[in-house]
């Protein structure tokens, strides 16, 4: 723009010059200043056109270098940690990032974790799978802190209820919160009992804090029952759709409650062991494994409704936690060393689509914890053949410290929250 003012400066002024001169000798007639006038107006007119544009130029267009820092300041208080608190954020909409701080314990030192689930002792190698951390598309997780945590579970009750998975998560609680314990007699399983996959029930009482963080076992959430007579030889046990586990009834006063299912939601688990469905008595052979668990979870919709009381209980439900079983008989796991770069569909399950809408059809607050997404990218984090029985491969379950610390971190800065 500059080069063009100077050329279009120079041709007006080079024509006008012999005129100037004729004008300063006395050499000029009324139409000589009348025509010099003329020209000194245009000459006036453009420039005063021509700085009117350039100041519009750089007023529109500042320079780049601070639209860009702006734009940077904007990202970098985007994600600070108080926005988790202060604005409404999809916590599950984010990424895996590389952190050199985590783990946030070590699994040899807590006695409460199951051994299938810590796979460094079980002869896992690579330890990169445990420097990652979640990082939300538009806020931050707020760090860990144990002491608060536990100041804020002071004299509570939380509750753990569903599969193997939950467990891993209640496995997971008690070992990130028994880190901020200095007396670890004072941490002790309610009945002494050891950590195994068999016991229905079972609870951390952290003395110190009169805190109790508990697990029920209930795959399916509704009730097992027994064949009634004359049913066809291959229907080995029903499953209750219309009645919750009876053992709900040790659920209703907690303090936290935090739903899971969906892996046992299959045929081999069910058709194939001779599992079926019953609702008002009468057994469904026909009913589907997708209606037959939107039914029970109608049935849990109503427990909620009718047994929870939502002044003293805060609900929670955690959506299917993505698996990566390699396609066909389940048989092979690949385990990797870093997270995978795409879903490949992993991020989408009709089981999290069934929990999704019981959880928003729902009449009193539940609030949902949408892992899928966060575990489709994490092939790398399995049991894989690092369990107790190496001989059988998981690609369902997660090591220990892993992907369940992230639900638990991100369950307290919903509690913290409020």
């Amino acid at each position: 723009m500059n080069k063009m003012m100077s050329r279009l400066h120079w041709g007006l002024f080079g024509n006008l010059k012999p005129t100037f001169k004729k004008f300063l000798a006395g050499n000029y007639s009324k139409n000589s200043i009348f025509q010099s006038f003329t020209a000194l107006l245009t000459v006036g007119s453009l420039l005063c056109f021509f700085i009117v544009l350039g100041s519009s130029y750089f007023y529109t267009f500042p320079y780049s270098h601070t639209l860009i820092d702006h734009n940077q300041d904007q990202n970098s208080n985007t994600s600070s940690s108080t926005d988790f608190l202060n604005k409404d954020c999809n916590v599950f909409d984010g990424r895996w990032v590389v952190d050199e701080s985590y783990p946030l314990y070590n699994a040899s030192e807590c006695p409460f974790l199951e051994r299938g689930f810590d796979c460094l002792a079980n002869g896992r190698k690579d330890e990169g799978y445990l420097k990652w951390r979640w990082k939300p598309r538009d806020c931050e997780i707020p760090r860990f802190n144990v002491h608060s945590v536990l100041e804020m579970l002071r004299g509570k009750r939380v509750v753990f209820v569903g599969d193997s998975l939950s467990r891993t998560q209640w496995e997971s609680m008690v070992c990130m919160l028994t880190t901020g314990v200095e007396d670890k007699s004072s941490v002790y399983e309610v009945n002494g009992n050891e950590i195994t996959k068999q016991i229905r029930h079972l609870g951390v009482r952290f003395r110190s804090f009169d805190l109790t963080i508990e697990f029920y076992r209930s795959v399916f959430l509704v009730q097992p029952g027994r064949v009634p007579k004359n049913s066809p030889k291959r229907v080995k046990t029903v499953l209750k759709l219309d009645q919750l586990d009876d053992v709900n009834g040790e659920w209703s006063d907690a303090d936290f409650l935090i739903f899971n299912s969906g892996h046992w939601w299959t045929p081999t688990k069910l058709f194939e062991m001779g599992w079926y469905f019953q609702i008002g008595g009468k057994i469904k052979l026909g009913m589907s494994i997708n209606n037959a668990f939107k039914t029970a979870l109608s049935t849990w919709q109503s427990w909620i409704e009718n047994a929870v009381n939502p002044n003293r209980t805060r609900v929670f439900f955690r959506t299917f936690e993505a698996t990566h079983w390699s396609s066909g008989a389940r048989l092979n796991c690949k385990v990797t060393k870093r997270p995978l770069i795409k879903t490949k569909g992993r991020q989408k399950s009709w089981i999290s689509d069934a929990v999704i809408n019981a959880v928003k059809n729902v009449s009193v607050p539940v609030e949902l914890m949408h892992v899928t997404p966060m575990g489709a990218y994490r092939s790398d984090a399995h049991v894989g053949s690092w369990s107790d029985n190496p001989t059988v491969p998981d690609c369902s379950h997660w090591c220990l410290p892993g992907v369940p610390d992230m639900w638990n971190e991100i369950l307290f800065s919903f509690l913290l929250s409020q």
